[in-house]
């Protein structure tokens, strides 16, 4: 019997397959891919929550400086206080409702320190002549140190023509360091301006005969002078070479 062969498989031809090329790269083309996604850095740092801030810490808050008082009601602790005599005058202490001023009127030389002052008492003397302020303080104490930068106002409130600071001197008196200034062409002759605080006190004096300004200085509150520092002693210094004992040498 005759045997049947089967035709070999034929190649497609190059136009087929080019046909088939092209539509594959057609389907490709019309499939929609899912763009690739950019993190978005708001959105993560939204699912992680806001960063937390360094919470700052409170600046202090100044104490304010209290107002001026133009009211002054009597004050019997600070008028005695003030001595009756001084070096054989007299001194006068006038009732407050005798005379206009306040301690808001006479802190005004004072700057900011006036709007501690709580009172006022006036003193003087008439012959030889002196005149002396005294001031309460209240809210905080006030030492003479802070008085300076207010020395040129201080002097023009008592007569003083101008402001002159460079006139005034710190000075160590007996239990008191005070401000103290001479007299100008305005002044009469003689006279001295003091000026001190006390904690709690404030005085300024103007008086034409020293020797009355001290002993009324000397018989009011005062901050006393600091004390020196006393300098180290010095360890005694040896003179000559310490002996040295030798051996005797063995005999032999």
């Amino acid at each position: 019997m005759p045997t049947s062969h089967r035709a070999p498989p034929r190649s497609r031809p190059a136009a087929e397959l080019a046909a088939w090329a092209l539509l594959s790269v057609a389907l490709i083309g019309c499939t929609t891919a899912e763009p690739l996604r950019t993190p978005n850095p708001s959105a993560s740092a939204e699912s992680t929550g806001p960063t937390p801030r360094p919470t700052a810490s409170p600046s202090p808050t100044p104490t304010p400086i209290p107002s001026p008082r133009y009211t002054n009601e009597p004050d019997p602790a600070l008028s005695a206080l003030i001595p009756r005599s001084a070096a054989g005058a007299t001194v006068v202490v006038v009732p407050p409702d005798a005379y206009g001023l306040t301690p808001g009127d006479v802190g005004e030389a004072f700057g900011d320190l006036g709007g501690y002052f709580h009172s006022l008492v006036i003193g003087y003397v008439l012959q030889p002549r002196a005149t002396l302020y005294a001031m309460r303080v209240e809210g905080r104490p006030i030492v003479t140190g802070e008085l300076r930068p207010h020395l040129a106002e201080i002097g023009r409130y008592v007569g003083i023509a101008g402001l002159h600071p460079e006139k005034w001197r710190s000075a160590e008196l007996p239990g008191h360091l005070v401000w103290v200034r001479p007299e100008d062409n305005a002044t009469a002759a003689g006279t001295m301006i003091y000026t001190w605080a006390a904690d709690e006190y404030v005085f300024l004096l103007i008086g034409v005969d020293d020797r009355v300004n001290r002993a009324i200085i000397a018989a009011l509150p005062g901050e006393p002078p600091p004390t020196p520092t006393p300098l180290p002693s010095r360890s005694p210094v040896q003179t000559g070479s310490p002996a040295t004992s030798t051996s005797p040498a063995p005999s032999g």
